[in-house]
Protein backbone atom coordinates (compact mmCIF):
# COMPACT_ATOMS: atom_id res chain seq x y z
CA UNK A 1 0.00 0.00 0.00
CA UNK A 2 3.08 2.04 0.74
CA UNK A 3 4.81 3.37 -2.12
CA UNK A 4 7.80 3.13 -0.56
CA UNK A 5 7.08 -0.87 1.00
CA UNK A 6 7.55 0.05 4.16
CA UNK A 7 4.93 0.91 6.74
CA UNK A 8 3.46 4.18 7.44
CA UNK A 9 2.21 6.15 10.28
CA UNK A 10 -0.13 8.79 10.28
CA UNK A 11 -1.48 10.50 13.81
CA UNK A 12 -3.16 13.25 14.69
CA UNK A 13 -5.02 13.30 18.09
CA UNK A 14 -7.62 15.39 19.05
CA UNK A 15 -7.56 17.49 22.02
CA UNK A 16 -8.91 21.48 22.72
CA UNK A 17 -7.10 23.89 20.79
CA UNK A 18 -5.45 26.65 22.65
CA UNK A 19 -2.45 29.01 23.33
CA UNK A 20 0.06 27.93 24.36
CA UNK A 21 0.55 24.99 22.28
CA UNK A 22 -0.77 22.06 24.20
CA UNK A 23 2.21 19.83 23.15
CA UNK A 24 6.14 20.31 22.34
CA UNK A 25 8.51 18.93 20.08
CA UNK A 26 11.80 17.47 21.23
CA UNK A 27 14.62 15.38 19.89
CA UNK A 28 16.15 13.43 23.08
CA UNK A 29 19.62 12.46 21.78
CA UNK A 30 21.59 10.73 24.90
CA UNK A 31 23.34 7.26 25.33
CA UNK A 32 21.07 4.62 25.03
CA UNK A 33 18.09 7.31 23.75
CA UNK A 34 17.57 8.70 20.07
CA UNK A 35 13.87 9.37 19.87
CA UNK A 36 11.51 12.50 18.55
CA UNK A 37 8.57 13.79 18.61
CA UNK A 38 5.58 15.50 20.81
CA UNK A 39 4.47 15.28 24.13
CA UNK A 40 3.27 16.98 27.01
CA UNK A 41 5.72 19.78 28.53
CA UNK A 42 4.96 18.89 32.25
CA UNK A 43 5.09 14.74 31.38
CA UNK A 44 8.68 13.13 30.65
CA UNK A 45 9.06 11.30 27.44
CA UNK A 46 7.55 11.22 23.65
CA UNK A 47 4.54 10.28 23.66
CA UNK A 48 4.00 10.36 20.19
CA UNK A 49 7.25 9.98 17.77
CA UNK A 50 9.44 7.11 16.51
CA UNK A 51 13.12 5.86 17.75
CA UNK A 52 15.94 4.54 15.13
CA UNK A 53 13.42 1.26 15.32
CA UNK A 54 10.04 2.14 14.91
CA UNK A 55 7.41 4.93 15.47
CA UNK A 56 3.75 4.83 17.61
CA UNK A 57 1.13 7.04 18.18
CA UNK A 58 -2.03 7.29 19.74
CA UNK A 59 -6.31 7.74 20.01
CA UNK A 60 -8.54 7.52 22.57
CA UNK A 61 -9.67 4.34 23.85
CA UNK A 62 -12.91 4.30 25.96
CA UNK A 63 -11.97 2.65 29.20
CA UNK A 64 -14.51 3.02 32.13
CA UNK A 65 -12.42 3.01 35.51
CA UNK A 66 -15.14 4.99 37.62
CA UNK A 67 -18.18 3.62 39.45
CA UNK A 68 -20.57 5.62 41.30
CA UNK A 69 -21.44 3.79 45.28
CA UNK A 70 -24.40 4.70 46.92
CA UNK A 71 -24.73 4.32 50.29
CA UNK A 72 -26.93 4.06 53.13
CA UNK A 73 -26.15 6.21 56.42
CA UNK A 74 -27.23 5.99 60.08
CA UNK A 75 -29.98 8.25 60.67
CA UNK A 76 -28.57 9.02 64.30
CA UNK A 77 -24.73 9.15 63.35
CA UNK A 78 -24.73 10.56 58.86
CA UNK A 79 -20.97 10.01 59.64
CA UNK A 80 -21.11 6.53 59.59
CA UNK A 81 -22.02 3.96 56.44
CA UNK A 82 -23.25 0.69 56.28
CA UNK A 83 -20.82 -1.82 54.47
CA UNK A 84 -21.34 -6.00 54.34
CA UNK A 85 -23.80 -5.51 57.16
CA UNK A 86 -22.08 -3.33 59.40
CA UNK A 87 -21.52 0.24 60.16
CA UNK A 88 -18.30 1.99 58.78
CA UNK A 89 -16.78 5.88 60.09
CA UNK A 90 -16.12 7.88 57.00
CA UNK A 91 -12.93 9.59 56.87
CA UNK A 92 -13.29 13.02 57.56
CA UNK A 93 -10.82 15.19 56.81
CA UNK A 94 -10.63 19.21 58.34
CA UNK A 95 -9.02 21.81 55.53
CA UNK A 96 -8.66 25.13 55.45
CA UNK A 97 -9.64 27.41 51.68
CA UNK A 98 -7.93 30.52 51.54
CA UNK A 99 -10.34 33.21 49.52
CA UNK A 100 -8.86 36.28 47.96
CA UNK A 101 -10.22 39.55 50.08
CA UNK A 102 -12.91 36.84 52.44
CA UNK A 103 -12.28 35.08 55.53
CA UNK A 104 -10.74 31.87 55.21
CA UNK A 105 -13.37 29.05 54.64
CA UNK A 106 -13.50 26.18 56.80
CA UNK A 107 -14.76 22.08 55.19
CA UNK A 108 -15.06 18.95 55.59
CA UNK A 109 -13.51 16.23 53.00
CA UNK A 110 -15.38 12.73 53.73
CA UNK A 111 -14.00 9.61 51.98
CA UNK A 112 -15.81 5.76 52.54
CA UNK A 113 -13.48 2.63 51.91
CA UNK A 114 -14.35 3.65 47.60
CA UNK A 115 -13.40 6.92 47.69
CA UNK A 116 -14.30 10.88 47.49
CA UNK A 117 -18.25 11.60 48.87
CA UNK A 118 -19.66 13.75 45.92
CA UNK A 119 -23.16 14.23 47.39
CA UNK A 120 -25.05 13.67 51.23
CA UNK A 121 -28.47 12.97 50.77
CA UNK A 122 -29.74 13.62 54.58
CA UNK A 123 -33.10 13.42 54.04
CA UNK A 124 -33.40 9.97 52.90
CA UNK A 125 -29.68 8.49 54.63
CA UNK A 126 -27.84 8.03 51.73
CA UNK A 127 -24.75 9.48 50.74
CA UNK A 128 -22.99 8.96 47.21
CA UNK A 129 -18.77 8.37 46.73
CA UNK A 130 -16.60 8.08 43.29
CA UNK A 131 -14.13 4.82 42.77
CA UNK A 132 -11.67 5.92 40.38
CA UNK A 133 -8.74 3.98 39.01
CA UNK A 134 -6.77 6.58 38.32
CA UNK A 135 -6.32 7.31 42.08
CA UNK A 136 -4.54 3.97 42.40
CA UNK A 137 -0.69 4.20 42.42
CA UNK A 138 1.09 4.67 39.06
CA UNK A 139 -1.53 6.24 37.68
CA UNK A 140 0.91 9.06 36.07
CA UNK A 141 -0.89 10.01 32.67
CA UNK A 142 1.47 8.54 29.80
CA UNK A 143 4.77 8.02 31.99
CA UNK A 144 5.01 4.72 30.35
CA UNK A 145 6.32 6.36 26.82
CA UNK A 146 9.61 6.54 28.37
CA UNK A 147 9.26 2.34 28.02
CA UNK A 148 7.88 2.78 24.80
CA UNK A 149 10.85 4.79 23.71
CA UNK A 150 12.87 1.98 24.30
CA UNK A 151 11.45 -0.62 22.03
CA UNK A 152 13.50 -1.96 19.27
CA UNK A 153 10.48 -3.85 17.56
CA UNK A 154 6.96 -4.94 18.38
CA UNK A 155 7.35 -7.69 21.53
CA UNK A 156 9.23 -4.79 23.41
CA UNK A 157 6.55 -1.94 22.43
CA UNK A 158 3.63 -4.06 23.51
CA UNK A 159 5.62 -5.21 26.54
CA UNK A 160 5.77 -1.00 27.35
CA UNK A 161 2.23 -0.63 26.59
CA UNK A 162 1.44 -2.74 29.93
CA UNK A 163 2.78 -0.09 32.10
CA UNK A 164 0.05 2.57 30.52
CA UNK A 165 -2.38 2.45 32.76
CA UNK A 166 -3.79 6.42 32.06
CA UNK A 167 -5.82 7.94 30.01
CA UNK A 168 -7.07 4.93 27.76
CA UNK A 169 -5.68 4.77 24.36
CA UNK A 170 -5.00 3.06 20.95
CA UNK A 171 -1.30 2.76 20.49
CA UNK A 172 -0.54 2.20 17.40
CA UNK A 173 3.29 0.99 16.33
CA UNK A 174 4.91 0.47 12.36
CA UNK A 175 8.48 -0.47 12.19
CA UNK A 176 11.50 -0.69 9.87
CA UNK A 177 11.25 -4.78 9.86
CA UNK A 178 7.90 -4.29 7.98
CA UNK A 179 5.63 -5.06 10.91
CA UNK A 180 2.60 -2.82 12.28
CA UNK A 181 0.36 -3.34 15.42
CA UNK A 182 -2.40 -1.86 17.68
CA UNK A 183 -2.53 -2.34 21.62
CA UNK A 184 -5.60 -0.89 23.54
CA UNK A 185 -4.27 0.73 26.82
CA UNK A 186 -5.85 1.13 30.13
CA UNK A 187 -6.56 0.65 33.50
CA UNK A 188 -10.12 -1.70 32.95
CA UNK A 189 -11.58 -2.51 36.27
CA UNK A 190 -13.14 -6.02 36.19
CA UNK A 191 -16.82 -5.66 37.24
CA UNK A 192 -18.05 -9.85 37.71
CA UNK A 193 -21.87 -8.95 38.42
CA UNK A 194 -22.42 -5.55 37.01
CA UNK A 195 -21.80 -3.30 33.46
CA UNK A 196 -20.72 -0.07 35.28
CA UNK A 197 -23.42 2.09 33.68
CA UNK A 198 -25.66 2.98 36.33
CA UNK A 199 -25.04 3.64 40.46
CA UNK A 200 -24.21 0.15 42.82
CA UNK A 201 -25.04 0.31 46.04
CA UNK A 202 -21.88 0.46 47.75
CA UNK A 203 -22.26 -2.30 50.74
CA UNK A 204 -19.99 -4.24 49.63
CA UNK A 205 -21.83 -6.87 46.69
CA UNK A 206 -20.53 -4.61 43.78
CA UNK A 207 -16.33 -5.01 44.07
CA UNK A 208 -13.78 -4.74 41.31
CA UNK A 209 -12.47 -7.79 40.62
CA UNK A 210 -9.04 -6.23 39.91
CA UNK A 211 -8.12 -4.93 37.13
CA UNK A 212 -7.59 -6.51 33.25
CA UNK A 213 -4.47 -7.15 32.42
CA UNK A 214 -3.61 -4.67 29.67
CA UNK A 215 -2.22 -7.76 27.17
CA UNK A 216 -5.45 -8.80 27.50
CA UNK A 217 -7.38 -5.73 25.85
CA UNK A 218 -7.94 -5.84 21.93
CA UNK A 219 -5.02 -5.56 19.89
CA UNK A 220 -3.68 -6.17 16.11
CA UNK A 221 -0.15 -7.26 14.73
CA UNK A 222 0.11 -7.59 11.14
CA UNK A 223 -3.51 -7.32 10.15
CA UNK A 224 -4.59 -9.29 6.70
CA UNK A 225 -6.20 -5.90 5.68
CA UNK A 226 -3.17 -4.28 5.69
CA UNK A 227 -3.59 -1.56 7.91
CA UNK A 228 -5.01 -0.17 11.48
CA UNK A 229 -7.39 2.64 11.45
CA UNK A 230 -7.80 4.60 14.62
CA UNK A 231 -10.09 7.55 15.10
CA UNK A 232 -11.58 6.93 18.61
CA UNK A 233 -14.69 4.49 16.90
CA UNK A 234 -14.65 1.19 18.60
CA UNK A 235 -12.27 -1.60 17.55
CA UNK A 236 -12.92 -4.01 20.32
CA UNK A 237 -14.74 -7.50 18.70
CA UNK A 238 -17.82 -8.16 19.64
CA UNK A 239 -17.41 -11.42 21.30
CA UNK A 240 -14.51 -9.69 23.60
CA UNK A 241 -14.62 -11.64 26.52
CA UNK A 242 -14.47 -8.76 29.12
CA UNK A 243 -17.18 -6.28 27.98
CA UNK A 244 -17.84 -4.91 31.16
CA UNK A 245 -14.17 -3.97 31.74
CA UNK A 246 -14.23 -1.02 28.78
CA UNK A 247 -16.21 2.29 27.69
CA UNK A 248 -19.76 1.50 26.13
CA UNK A 249 -19.25 5.40 24.05
CA UNK A 250 -17.37 5.89 20.88
CA UNK A 251 -17.17 8.24 18.50
CA UNK A 252 -18.64 7.78 15.49
CA UNK A 253 -17.34 5.43 12.86
CA UNK A 254 -17.80 7.56 9.70
CA UNK A 255 -14.17 9.48 10.24
CA UNK A 256 -12.91 5.43 10.29
CA UNK A 257 -14.79 4.55 7.09
CA UNK A 258 -13.47 7.76 5.59
CA UNK A 259 -9.72 7.01 6.10
CA UNK A 260 -10.88 2.75 5.10
CA UNK A 261 -12.31 4.34 1.96
CA UNK A 262 -9.51 6.04 0.94
CA UNK A 263 -6.72 3.33 2.11
CA UNK A 264 -8.30 0.77 0.27
CA UNK A 265 -8.98 2.76 -3.06
CA UNK A 266 -5.96 0.60 -4.92
CA UNK A 267 -3.42 3.49 -5.23
CA UNK A 268 0.09 3.40 -3.53
CA UNK A 269 -0.01 6.07 -0.56
CA UNK A 270 3.66 8.27 0.57
CA UNK A 271 3.53 10.84 2.64
CA UNK A 272 2.07 13.77 0.37
CA UNK A 273 -1.25 11.66 0.21
CA UNK A 274 -1.62 10.94 3.48
CA UNK A 275 -1.01 14.58 4.32
CA UNK A 276 -4.65 14.74 2.14
CA UNK A 277 -5.92 12.15 3.86
CA UNK A 278 -5.07 14.12 7.48
CA UNK A 279 -6.16 16.84 5.92
CA UNK A 280 -9.73 15.68 4.61
CA UNK A 281 -13.09 17.50 4.09
CA UNK A 282 -15.27 15.03 2.93
CA UNK A 283 -18.62 14.34 5.18
CA UNK A 284 -19.80 10.99 5.15
CA UNK A 285 -23.15 11.70 7.02
CA UNK A 286 -23.52 14.19 4.31
CA UNK A 287 -23.26 11.73 1.37
CA UNK A 288 -25.82 9.64 3.46
CA UNK A 289 -28.24 12.57 4.39
CA UNK A 290 -28.54 14.69 1.03
CA UNK A 291 -29.73 11.98 -1.34
CA UNK A 292 -32.91 11.73 1.40
CA UNK A 293 -33.64 15.56 0.81
CA UNK A 294 -32.88 15.44 -2.74
CA UNK A 295 -35.83 12.51 -3.65
CA UNK A 296 -38.61 14.73 -1.43
CA UNK A 297 -40.77 17.23 -3.62
CA UNK A 298 -40.40 20.85 -2.69
CA UNK A 299 -43.09 23.69 -3.90
CA UNK A 300 -41.52 26.98 -2.75
CA UNK A 301 -39.30 28.78 -5.39
CA UNK A 302 -37.29 30.93 -2.78
CA UNK A 303 -35.95 27.57 -1.45
CA UNK A 304 -35.97 25.20 -4.32
CA UNK A 305 -32.56 26.94 -5.80
CA UNK A 306 -30.78 25.92 -2.75
CA UNK A 307 -32.48 22.43 -3.33
CA UNK A 308 -31.17 22.63 -6.43
CA UNK A 309 -27.63 23.38 -5.62
CA UNK A 310 -27.91 20.36 -3.21
CA UNK A 311 -28.51 18.00 -6.10
CA UNK A 312 -25.21 18.75 -7.78
CA UNK A 313 -23.10 18.43 -4.70
CA UNK A 314 -21.18 15.29 -5.27
CA UNK A 315 -18.22 15.96 -3.27
CA UNK A 316 -19.62 16.41 -0.03
CA UNK A 317 -16.66 18.17 1.18
CA UNK A 318 -16.91 21.05 3.50
CA UNK A 319 -14.19 22.75 2.06
CA UNK A 320 -13.33 26.26 2.85
CA UNK A 321 -14.97 27.46 -0.36
CA UNK A 322 -18.39 25.55 -0.53
CA UNK A 323 -21.57 27.23 -0.04
CA UNK A 324 -22.99 24.12 -0.17
CA UNK A 325 -21.19 22.87 2.76
CA UNK A 326 -22.28 26.06 5.00
CA UNK A 327 -25.96 25.17 4.04
CA UNK A 328 -25.37 21.38 4.73
CA UNK A 329 -23.92 21.85 8.37
CA UNK A 330 -26.49 24.22 9.03
CA UNK A 331 -28.91 21.22 8.04
CA UNK A 332 -28.19 18.61 10.07
CA UNK A 333 -27.57 21.30 12.89
CA UNK A 334 -31.34 21.68 12.47
CA UNK A 335 -32.14 18.22 12.14
CA UNK A 336 -30.33 17.60 15.21
CA UNK A 337 -32.52 19.91 17.53
CA UNK A 338 -35.77 18.34 15.67
CA UNK A 339 -35.14 14.92 15.84
CA UNK A 340 -33.72 15.21 19.86
CA UNK A 341 -36.83 16.95 20.38
CA UNK A 342 -39.10 13.77 18.99
CA UNK A 343 -36.78 11.02 20.54
CA UNK A 344 -36.03 12.57 24.02
CA UNK A 345 -39.18 13.27 26.34
CA UNK A 346 -39.07 16.75 27.74
CA UNK A 347 -38.18 16.31 30.97
CA UNK A 348 -34.84 14.63 29.99
CA UNK A 349 -33.98 17.22 27.82
CA UNK A 350 -31.57 19.08 30.22
CA UNK A 351 -29.89 15.75 30.95
CA UNK A 352 -29.31 14.41 27.29
CA UNK A 353 -28.72 17.58 24.98
CA UNK A 354 -27.97 16.07 22.27
CA UNK A 355 -28.19 12.58 20.09
CA UNK A 356 -25.80 10.68 18.65
CA UNK A 357 -25.09 11.79 14.69
CA UNK A 358 -24.61 8.05 14.08
CA UNK A 359 -28.43 7.51 15.73
CA UNK A 360 -29.69 10.80 13.85
CA UNK A 361 -28.35 9.17 10.72
CA UNK A 362 -30.13 5.64 11.23
CA UNK A 363 -33.13 7.22 12.47
CA UNK A 364 -33.32 9.72 8.73
CA UNK A 365 -32.39 6.61 7.07
CA UNK A 366 -35.29 4.18 8.29
CA UNK A 367 -37.75 5.78 10.44
CA UNK A 368 -38.64 4.78 14.14
CA UNK A 369 -42.25 4.36 15.18
CA UNK A 370 -41.91 7.18 17.31
CA UNK A 371 -42.04 9.38 14.35
CA UNK A 372 -45.65 8.40 14.19
CA UNK A 373 -48.19 6.55 12.18
CA UNK A 374 -46.66 7.19 8.72
CA UNK A 375 -43.11 7.58 9.81
CA UNK A 376 -41.43 8.12 6.08
CA UNK A 377 -43.98 10.96 5.71
CA UNK A 378 -42.57 12.82 9.00
CA UNK A 379 -39.32 12.30 8.25
CA UNK A 380 -39.57 14.04 5.09
CA UNK A 381 -41.54 16.78 6.43
CA UNK A 382 -38.60 17.38 8.81
CA UNK A 383 -35.65 17.03 6.41
CA UNK A 384 -37.67 20.18 4.90
CA UNK A 385 -38.86 21.87 7.33
CA UNK A 386 -35.29 21.75 8.60
CA UNK A 387 -33.71 22.80 5.24
CA UNK A 388 -36.08 25.81 5.63
CA UNK A 389 -35.20 26.80 8.87
CA UNK A 390 -31.32 26.25 7.95
CA UNK A 391 -31.36 28.82 4.87
CA UNK A 392 -33.75 31.49 6.92
CA UNK A 393 -31.15 30.99 9.69
CA UNK A 394 -27.98 31.52 7.16
CA UNK A 395 -29.95 34.69 5.65
CA UNK A 396 -30.03 36.33 8.89
CA UNK A 397 -26.31 35.86 9.98
CA UNK A 398 -24.00 36.08 6.04
CA UNK A 399 -26.82 37.86 4.48
CA UNK A 400 -28.96 36.75 0.98
CA UNK A 401 -26.10 37.14 -1.44
CA UNK A 402 -25.39 33.04 -1.80
CA UNK A 403 -21.85 34.00 -2.89
CA UNK A 404 -20.94 35.29 0.37
CA UNK A 405 -21.95 31.89 2.23
CA UNK A 406 -18.42 30.34 1.56
CA UNK A 407 -17.83 27.88 4.38
CA UNK A 408 -14.34 29.48 5.77
CA UNK A 409 -14.58 32.68 6.59
CA UNK A 410 -14.44 34.65 9.90
CA UNK A 411 -18.23 35.20 9.81
CA UNK A 412 -19.06 31.39 9.94
CA UNK A 413 -16.09 28.85 9.83
CA UNK A 414 -13.11 29.85 11.68
CA UNK A 415 -10.53 29.33 14.59
CA UNK A 416 -9.27 31.72 17.18
CA UNK A 417 -7.11 31.34 19.84
CA UNK A 418 -7.33 33.13 23.35
CA UNK A 419 -4.50 32.71 25.77
CA UNK A 420 -6.47 32.15 29.07
CA UNK A 421 -4.45 34.94 31.07
CA UNK A 422 -5.07 37.85 28.33
CA UNK A 423 -7.28 39.49 30.03
CA UNK A 424 -5.30 40.17 32.95
CA UNK A 425 -2.58 41.62 29.66
CA UNK A 426 -2.31 45.13 30.06
CA UNK A 427 0.60 45.52 28.23
CA UNK A 428 -1.25 47.15 24.47
CA UNK A 429 1.78 46.01 22.56
CA UNK A 430 1.32 42.48 24.15
CA UNK A 431 -1.81 42.57 24.02
CA UNK A 432 -2.13 42.76 20.16
CA UNK A 433 0.32 39.17 20.46
CA UNK A 434 -1.13 36.88 22.81
CA UNK A 435 -4.35 35.74 21.07
CA UNK A 436 -4.04 34.68 17.29
CA UNK A 437 -7.08 34.74 14.46
CA UNK A 438 -9.42 34.50 13.33
CA UNK A 439 -7.95 32.18 9.97
CA UNK A 440 -10.78 30.58 7.64
CA UNK A 441 -11.18 26.73 8.44
CA UNK A 442 -13.23 23.38 7.03
CA UNK A 443 -14.66 20.87 7.85
CA UNK A 444 -16.32 19.93 11.11
CA UNK A 445 -16.63 17.39 14.08
CA UNK A 446 -17.06 14.11 12.43
CA UNK A 447 -14.63 14.96 9.28
CA UNK A 448 -10.95 13.26 9.21
CA UNK A 449 -9.67 16.82 9.94
CA UNK A 450 -11.97 16.85 12.79
CA UNK A 451 -12.59 20.59 13.52
CA UNK A 452 -15.58 20.39 16.01
CA UNK A 453 -19.01 21.47 15.63
CA UNK A 454 -18.56 25.16 16.74
CA UNK A 455 -17.85 27.82 14.06
CA UNK A 456 -15.18 28.80 16.40
CA UNK A 457 -12.99 25.67 16.09
CA UNK A 458 -12.60 24.60 19.88
CA UNK A 459 -11.25 21.25 19.36
CA UNK A 460 -9.32 18.96 16.87
CA UNK A 461 -5.44 18.23 16.20
CA UNK A 462 -3.25 20.69 17.00
CA UNK A 463 0.18 18.17 16.53
CA UNK A 464 0.19 16.14 13.73
CA UNK A 465 3.10 13.32 12.23
CA UNK A 466 3.64 11.97 9.12
CA UNK A 467 6.49 9.24 8.94
CA UNK A 468 7.67 6.70 6.27
CA UNK A 469 9.66 4.05 8.60
CA UNK A 470 12.21 3.64 5.27
CA UNK A 471 13.78 6.99 5.73
CA UNK A 472 13.24 9.16 9.34
CA UNK A 473 14.37 12.17 7.57
CA UNK A 474 11.48 12.32 5.57
CA UNK A 475 9.24 12.73 8.54
CA UNK A 476 6.69 15.52 8.34
CA UNK A 477 5.02 17.57 11.70
CA UNK A 478 3.05 20.82 12.82
CA UNK A 479 2.02 22.10 16.42
CA UNK A 480 -0.05 24.74 16.35
CA UNK A 481 0.47 27.28 17.25
CA UNK A 482 3.98 27.14 17.72
CA UNK A 483 6.59 25.76 20.32
CA UNK A 484 7.25 28.55 22.60
CA UNK A 485 4.97 29.78 25.26
CA UNK A 486 6.20 33.09 25.21
CA UNK A 487 4.62 35.79 22.97
CA UNK A 488 7.50 37.81 22.35
CA UNK A 489 8.84 34.40 20.87
CA UNK A 490 8.96 34.59 17.22
CA UNK A 491 8.06 30.61 17.72
CA UNK A 492 4.88 31.63 19.90
CA UNK A 493 2.69 31.48 16.59
CA UNK A 494 5.13 30.90 14.00
CA UNK A 495 2.85 27.57 12.57
CA UNK A 496 -0.37 29.15 13.42
CA UNK A 497 -0.72 29.88 9.16
CA UNK A 498 1.13 26.96 8.28
CA UNK A 499 -1.24 24.69 10.45
CA UNK A 500 -4.38 26.82 9.13
CA UNK A 501 -3.05 25.97 5.57
CA UNK A 502 -2.47 22.09 5.94
CA UNK A 503 0.76 22.12 5.88
CA UNK A 504 4.03 20.81 7.80
CA UNK A 505 7.82 21.15 8.40
CA UNK A 506 10.52 18.46 7.73
CA UNK A 507 11.21 16.95 11.32
CA UNK A 508 14.96 15.75 10.71
CA UNK A 509 16.38 12.98 12.83
CA UNK A 510 20.13 12.41 11.65
CA UNK A 511 22.39 15.01 12.98
CA UNK A 512 24.09 15.76 9.42
CA UNK A 513 20.25 16.97 8.37
CA UNK A 514 19.55 18.76 12.00
CA UNK A 515 23.01 20.85 11.78
CA UNK A 516 22.14 21.93 7.87
CA UNK A 517 18.74 23.23 9.36
CA UNK A 518 20.03 24.36 12.95
CA UNK A 519 18.86 28.34 14.00
CA UNK A 520 20.24 28.10 17.05
CA UNK A 521 22.85 26.02 19.46
CA UNK A 522 23.08 26.35 22.95
CA UNK A 523 25.78 24.75 24.95
CA UNK A 524 25.31 24.00 28.80
CA UNK A 525 28.26 24.23 31.30
CA UNK A 526 28.67 22.69 34.37
CA UNK A 527 30.48 24.64 37.11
Amino acid sequence: MAESGYPMLANDPHRAQGVPSLRYWVHLNAPGWNVIGGGEPTLPGISIGHNDFGAWGLTIFETDNEDLYVYETNAQNPSLYKYKGAWENLKIITDTIQIKDQAPKIVQLKYTRHGPVVFEDTLNNHLYAVRAGWQEVGCSPYLASLRMNQAKNWQEFRQACTYSRIPGENMIWADKAGHIGWQAVGLSPIRKNWSGLVPVPGDGRYEWGGYLPINLLPSKYDPSEGFVVTANNNLTPIKFPNRNAIGWKWSNPVRANRIEEVLKSGKKHNLQTFALLQNDYVSLTARTLVPLLNQVKMEENAYTIHKNKFSNWKSYELSLESTEATLYVAWENQLQRAVHALAVAENARKYMKTIPTKRLTDWLVTPPTFFGKNPLAKRDSILLYCFKNAIDSINIRLGNDVSKWQYGQAKNKYITLTHPLSAWVTDPMLKTKINLGPIPRGGYGETVNATSNNLNQSHGASFKILIDTENWDRTLGINNPGQSGDPRSPHYNDLFMLWGAGSYFPVYFTKSKIVQVEEKHIVLVGK
